[in-house]
């Protein structure tokens, strides 16, 4: 048997070493795949003496129809409840308290993740905590009962503000009929009546190893981490197929014509002006994702002609041009608060902005330098705290892969202004959008906005 360990754990070591290779991984980034499919990363920072586990699972909401819309989040609220290693959430939290740990877990459209960060001492036991709460949930009545209302109150607390409801109708007409599949939050009544089968179809759906990423990161040693990772996840049966082969996900259909809605909200200060595309994603188009992300840093600097136009001028309280990364259909969103003196007057010089932003002298060589620098430094800083930056990890992982993370910074140098131009060309300019404005009625009456234009683009 001790034999048979050393063996495969020369094997696992090759396969990590051409991994590696083949990825073009940072010096501290060791990254292995077990038979069963899991893919294992570890980073190496012995900076402090703490270690983060995070497990990350391709689900979502794009996994979810109407039936099913709000339960990955709920069903990441059920992973820190009872399994068959812990029997209730009163034994889970004596554990978490007897290790230290700090836990939490994040839904979004594309990923849910779990993670927890304790004295990197407790490695063996921080793993094994994971590896029980993703692999064997019992899902009891009684505490899902419980936690129902729990999910359902953080929706709540999103539509006490009002630009959840100003983004919420974007949503609706930004993807129709498969609203759902970029709806994470979910729906009150899903929420509310979901029951331990769902949460065992989601389960036998998507919670495999072939399906999944482990990410430790901390003062840990790699050939420990894989050694641990195979002993104790090894066990784990691959689901033996493709879950998006199986359960393929549907695509966006494209905006048709431009619209436009008002979103009337009393708890609205000031009117918000809202503009929505879609943009590229990272499965057709991946150049056109860093030229987005570039252009949209080009946009924010103080000195930017949309800045110098509507910031400076008055015209506009805020504005911001950005675009999210996605495997599916990436949104391209446009906000602005508009001067409640001049919305009209501001609704004009954006559109005049949105006509030359494929010019090409919109903007300078500095401009460009700049934003690449910008994102170089923001990069740099999210690498500061280990312990945050494997959630920046997996969700790259998620939503394109590790490659295109770890190589981010060099493609991003890489965008030229003709990048730029077609992005603006292929995705913005001329194209389908939806324009939404948010506003309180009392505000609507003053102002005697009853309708808005789409934004010309």
């Amino acid at each position: 048997m001790m034999k048979a360990k050393i063996a495969l754990s020369l094997i696992s070591i090759v396969c990590f070493a051409t991994a590696n290779a083949q990825q073009n991984l940072p010096s501290n980034f060791f990254m292995t795949k077990l038979a069963n499919g899991l893919e294992v990363l570890t980073i190496e920072d012995p900076s402090v003496p703490l270690t983060t586990i995070e497990i990350a699972v391709h689900n979502g909401s794009y996994t979810e129809d109407k039936e099913y819309n709000g339960l990955s989040h709920l069903y990441e609220h059920m992973f820190f409840k009872a399994n068959k290693d812990i029997p209730s959430q009163e034994k889970f939290l004596e554990r978490v308290n007897d290790l230290g740990i700090s836990f939490n877990g994040t839904t979004g459209d594309e990923r849910v993740n779990y993670f927890v960060t304790l004295s990197s001492s407790k490695l063996k036991e921080g793993m094994e905590f994971i590896n029980s709460a993703i692999r064997f949930p019992l899902f009891l009545e009684d505490e899902m009962k419980r936690e129902n209302p729990v999910v359902d109150g953080e929706f709540q607390r999103n539509e006490s503000n009002p630009f959840f409801h100003l983004n919420d109708d974007m949503n609706h007409k930004l993807w129709g009929d498969l609203y759902c599949r970029k709806n994470a939050i979910g729906d009150h009544n899903i929420i509310l009546t979901a029951t331990p089968a769902k949460m065992n179809v989601i389960k036998d759906k998507y919670y495999h190893p072939n399906n999944s990423i482990l990410v430790v990161g901390g003062n840990v040693k790699h050939e420990e981490v894989e050694k641990m990772a195979q002993e104790i996840y090894g066990s784990w049966k691959s689901s033996g197929f493709d879950p998006f082969q199986k359960y393929p996900i549907p695509e966006f259909e494209p905006i048709k014509t431009s619209s436009s809605f008002i979103t009337l909200n009393d708890n609205a200060q000031v009117p918000v002006i809202q503009v929505g595309l879609h943009g590229p994603d990272t499965r057709g188009d991946i150049k056109a994702t860093y030229a987005a992300d570039v252009f949209s840093y080009i946009l924010s600097q103080q000195t930017s002609k949309l800045m110098i136009d509507l910031i400076d001028s008055g015209l506009a309280l805020n504005v911001n041009v950005g675009y999210q990364t996605c495997k599916y259909t990436g949104p391209i969103s446009i906000f602005m608060v508009p001067n409640p003196k001049n919305v009209k007057a501001a609704i004009k010089k954006l559109e005049e902005n949105i006509a030359l932003w494929d010019s090409p002298t919109y903007f300078t060589d500095e401009h460009l330098i700049n934003a690449k620098n910008l994102l170089s430094i923001d990069d740099a800083y999210s690498k500061e705290s280990t312990s945050s930056f494997v959630h920046t990890v997996t969700y790259w992982w998620c939503s394109a892969n590790i490659d295109y993370y770890t190589n981010y910074i060099s493609n991003i140098q890489k965008v030229t202004r003709e990048d730029i131009q077609k992005y603006v060309r292929d995705y913005i300019k001329g194209k389908p959008s939806i324009t939404g404005i948010l506003m309180a009625p009392k505000m609507q009456d003053v102002l005697g906005i009853k309708s808005i234009e789409p934004i010309r683009n």
